[in-house]
């Protein structure tokens, strides 16, 4: 008599990241981090009603140094990253397939009647902030083969299913990319330009200010100064307003020898030009209140708007 043999499915399971994990534009010169999440999916077919142990791997892919130090890059220069399987800043999203941590976060997923199912994981990115030395371009990080590998396996029948750290009996590979994108960026910050308590005006009133300008390394940048809001005021010949509309005459220069008035580039004014570094750049501004008829005593102020072309 020949007795049939019992059928046990096997299970085969795949994964993948749809669109990877793109960070898109970021801004390195803020000072805070970039985050964004990606969705692992995976699918799975096999006996139904049994469950799989489900371990996805992520190594460091082929910018990073360990897990633990995830790089971008673009050409030799880098960008930090992280990926985390809980919330951003809280568990590394690791690998099984060496000895160190971190490790993956282990999944479990139960057959349907049909012997399918899936689900899908968050991946939180995070691009960390303070890396403004960091060059306008591309980076990236590829993933592929045991750089991004699911290892998983069958449950036993009764008792608890295996940790990821177990020799789990298959895998699965799948590829995607993390990316950056570095765009030219500059911000401008100034402080103010106080001449200070004066009584009659026979004389020039100096004071100097400065205009910080920090903008992404090799970024070309020019700064330039409006003619304010006092009524009547020119680039050339500045006006501050005081009481009952009164009006106070300065100019700001770009030198220390008061000739090249800081303006736009019109009319014979200039504008203040560099080159980024990813650091401040302190710009000096040198104002002058000239001798002039001196107005109702009070306060007199205006407000100067820079502009940063880059």
């Amino acid at each position: 008599m020949l007795c049939a043999p019992s059928v046990s499915s096997g299970q085969t399971c795949n994964w993948s990241i749809p669109g990877g994990i793109n960070f898109e534009t970021v801004d390195t010169l803020s000072g805070v981090p970039d985050d964004i999440a990606g969705t692992a999916t995976i699918n799975c077919s096999g006996s139904k009603g049994r469950t799989i142990r489900l371990c996805p791997n992520l190594n460091c892919g082929s910018g990073g140094l360990t897990e633990s130090n995830r790089r971008l890059l673009n050409v030799s220069n880098v960008l930090s990253y992280q990926l985390y399987s809980g919330s951003w800043g809280g568990t590394i999203w690791g690998s099984d397939l060496f000895a160190d941590p971190p490790v993956p976060p282990a999944l479990t997923l139960t057959l349907n009647a049909s012997g399918t199912g899936s689900l899908s994981a968050t991946i939180y990115g995070r691009l960390f902030g303070g890396q403004s030395a960091a060059l306008p371009g591309l980076y990236q990080s590829n993933y592929s083969g045991t750089h991004a590998q699911l290892r998983y396996q069958y449950c036993p029948s009764s008792g608890s299913c295996p940790p990821c750290r177990s020799n789990l009996n298959r895998s699965s590979n799948t590829s995607f990319t993390v990316s950056a994108m570095v765009a030219s960026n500059c911000l401008v910050s100034a402080t103010s330009l106080d001449f200070g308590s004066e009584g009659v005006l026979s004389a020039n009133v100096d004071a100097t200010n400065s205009v910080d300008i920090r903008c992404t390394p090799g970024t070309a940048w020019a700064a330039a100064l409006g003619a304010g809001n006092g009524v009547g005021g020119t680039i050339a010949l500045r006006r501050m307003t005081g009481p009952a509309g009164a009006r106070l005459d300065y100019t700001i220069y770009r030198n220390a020898g008061r000739t090249e008035v800081w303006g736009d580039g019109t009319s014979g004014t200039f504008t203040m030009t560099g080159s980024g570094t990813g650091s401040i750049q302190a710009n000096t501004s040198y104002g002058r209140v000239p001798a002039q008829t001196t107005p109702a005593p009070g306060a007199y102020a205006d407000t100067i708007i820079v502009t940063v072309t880059y």
